[in-house]
């Protein structure tokens, strides 16, 4: 079996984020960077399925600039067996039909039976980019991955729904999934593993040999959460602080 999953590097959400001088991302500068957390779940879930078939070939892919050169060494650490870099140092700037549409675009000739993805990225956070290639390749997308099964060719999945309900949902392979928080626990790369991965082949494509396609949509402007008002915060014995408060209930709100 031949498998794909995509990953992202994304700034560590505990970063301080600062805009950047054009007002449509942000600095870059100083942050510190991971691999988006749903895509280590999808990681995760694709080398537990090469594992489970002991005959099916992994690659890892992302886009973007150099630095995610270490994303991808911990993807191959992990147990992937190769990794793609789709080279584009502005990568930020493309919209996600633009990068679904490289990821499709290498894959539309290698025969992948299953493509992992998670389900969206922290800083962007669209959630568009696995259904895109699903479409861009034809095959169904199998979405918000909780379990993850596979018999015979065909996949079956429970997914998260509002509510806290769940659907069962099945295809036959080819098809792609994307991961949600909870489908497995990923796995710490072991020393001998990341020693394995010096030795792993990483195959650098440029994005203009994939890419195409103008963008659909333009990042007009980006910006702070406008602050709508400030904590007060009550200092004092229990007893006053309840007249305290029901005081400010009076004045301020209507509900007494």
């Amino acid at each position: 079996m031949n498998i794909l999953v995509c990953i992202k590097q994304v700034p560590d959400m505990e970063s301080r984020f600062k805009v950047d001088a054009a007002g449509t991302w942000f600095e870059e500068s100083d942050l510190a960077w991971r691999i988006n957390e749903y895509d280590e779940f999808a990681i995760e879930q694709a080398v537990q399925l090469k594992e489970q078939l002991g005959d099916a070939d992994l690659t890892v892919l992302s886009i973007g600039p150099a630095r995610l050169k270490e994303a991808l060494k911990k993807a191959l650490a992990m147990g992937c067996d190769r990794a793609v870099h789709v080279v584009d140092a502005a990568a930020h700037e493309k919209d996600p039909f633009q990068i679904a549409s490289s990821i499709a675009a290498f894959a539309k000739d290698k025969s992948f039976d299953v493509i992992f993805t998670g389900m969206q990225s922290q800083d962007r956070g669209s959630g568009q980019v696995a259904v895109l290639v699903g479409e861009l390749l034809s095959i169904p997308s199998l979405t918000t991955a909780v379990e993850f099964a596979l018999e015979g060719d065909t996949i079956s999945v429970r997914r998260e729904l509002e509510g806290g309900l769940k659907a069962v949902v099945k295809a036959k392979v080819p098809a792609l999934v994307s991961c949600q928080l909870g489908l497995n626990t990923p796995r710490y790369p072991t020393l001998p593993n990341i020693m394995k991965a010096k030795r792993k082949e990483l195959l650098e494509v440029p994005v203009a040999d994939l890419l195409t396609e103008e963008a659909r949509l333009e990042t007009v402007s980006l910006a702070y959460p406008e602050k709508k008002g400030s904590a007060l915060v009550l200092e004092g014995e229990v007893g006053d602080l309840v007249e305290k408060v029901i005081g400010i209930l009076k004045e301020k709100t209507a509900v007494l």
